[in-house]
């Protein structure tokens, strides 16, 4: 088979890592219209799930993946002068940058040729038996079949700049600062043992109220190192280090396509679909969609029954997460709901952001009924874990008895 990736991202990359594995004869050739080592961001997230499934798929990637990742396993959040810890699952962080450094060397080695500062236009795409638009949320590849595909858009109401630093965060941390103009809050988590992401978030009215939309990327960055002090330690934040090197401040984009696949087109990653950035899963998807793509064309002879088959199950897996994704940002949005509570009430909330009941909850309920349902799962863990042993010692008693 022919196969043109058009967008030189995860999902691509490792797409075509798979596919050659499969068949060392596909003749696949990835597209990328930036520089080699040219890329947006700093660093993302991932959890041992993921790892799982890398390993399933491709041992030595996945092992090249951990070996260059950094972990955490508690979350922190400051608010005002109040700070809460929380324990929780071991995440993961690897730089972006490094990540395709290491996809593109696997990819290589296994014969796919990949060509940068290659642009593909709609109106040009490459002659072969299956292209892979892999080009982003603003693909145009899915744009020249944009009605086709049945695209929607849809513009989350708070702004967002993207961000690195040099304090490397121990935790995954959160500070939310009040301001005259209403709320501002930071993610921070480390990518490398040198650099950490930083976004930074609020609502339309804080960015105006404090000029950020106005001020150029240096005096912003010094009015936001000085909102977030008591995180970054005197360490600065950085803009975008590569591109062309200027930070802005976006509205997060939420596209969904009613379908993924038209003739021998079809979508991979934040092409299909994106997920609001606050549940961390954009790179998880990218890369799960490019195993379930390669998987349905191993099984299915018929690239169209493939591409169908594939569609069809990625849809079902994204359900659950982009739900989630929708409530994680609808609790940002009506964060005034919740920054009041206690510090252990509102972190614990922030944990059940993702729950579709917790809008229609007073928090102060939700978060005391949540706590008894935990305690009762607790309990009947206990008694499932207690239940054999009682066994045991009923039988032994009734041995003894016999005896």
């Amino acid at each position: 088979m022919k196969i043109a990736c058009v967008g030189g991202g995860p999902a691509s990359l490792y797409f075509s890592i798979l596919m050659k594995r499969r068949n060392p004869s596909h003749d696949i050739t990835v597209f990328e219209r930036n520089p080699a080592g040219s890329t947006y961001g700093w660093g993302v997230t991932y959890w041992a799930e993921l790892l799982e499934k890398l390993r399933a798929s491709d041992p030595e990637t996945a092992l090249a993946i951990s070996e260059n990742s950094v972990s955490w396993n508690a979350g922190v959040a400051h608010v005002r002068d109040r700070t809460t810890v929380q324990p929780g699952d071991v995440g993961f962080g690897i730089g972006r940058r490094r990540l395709l450094e290491l996809l593109g060397e696997r990819a290589r080695s296994l014969g796919v040729h990949l060509e940068y500062e290659h642009e593909i236009v709609a109106a040009d795409l490459p002659d072969a038996d299956l292209v892979v638009a892999g080009d982003g949320v603003n693909s145009a590849v899915r744009g020249r079949y944009a009605q086709q595909f049945g695209s929607d858009i849809a513009l989350g109401r708070n702004a967002y700049i993207w961000l690195g630093t040099t304090k490397v965060f121990d935790s995954f941390t959160f500070s939310f600062q009040e301001t005259d103009h209403g709320w501002i809050w930071a993610y921070g988590y480390k990518f490398s043992d040198e650099q950490s992401t930083c976004v930074i978030e609020c609502s339309p009215e804080t960015l105006g109220g404090l000029g950020l939309d106005q001020l150029g990327e240096a005096d912003g960055l010094a009015q936001l190192e000085k909102l977030f002090a008591d995180i970054l330690d005197g360490h600065p934040l950085i803009g975008r280090d590569q591109g062309d090197g200027t930070a802005r401040w976006l509205n997060f984009r939420t596209l969904t396509n009613r379908t993924w696949h038209h003739g021998n087109v079809v979508l991979l990653g934040d092409a299909a679909h994106t997920t609001h950035y606050s549940i961390g899963a954009g790179t998880t998807l990218a890369l799960e969609d490019a195993i379930c793509l390669a998987g349905a064309l191993g099984a299915h002879p018929e690239p169209e029954a493939a591409l169908t088959a594939y569609e069809r199950r990625r849809k079902a897996e994204l359900l659950r997460l982009q739900s989630a994704a929708r409530h994680s940002a609808q609790w940002y949005e009506n964060l005034q709901r919740y920054i009041d509570l206690p510090p252990q009430q509102m972190f614990a909330l922030l944990g059940q952001r993702h729950s579709p009941l917790l809008p229609y909850v007073p928090p102060q309920l939700y978060y005391r009924l949540d706590r008894a349902v935990g305690r009762l799962e607790a309990l009947r863990r206990f008694k499932r874990w207690l239940g054999p042993k009682l066994a045991r010692t009923s039988q032994y008693r009734a041995l003894a008895a016999r005896k």
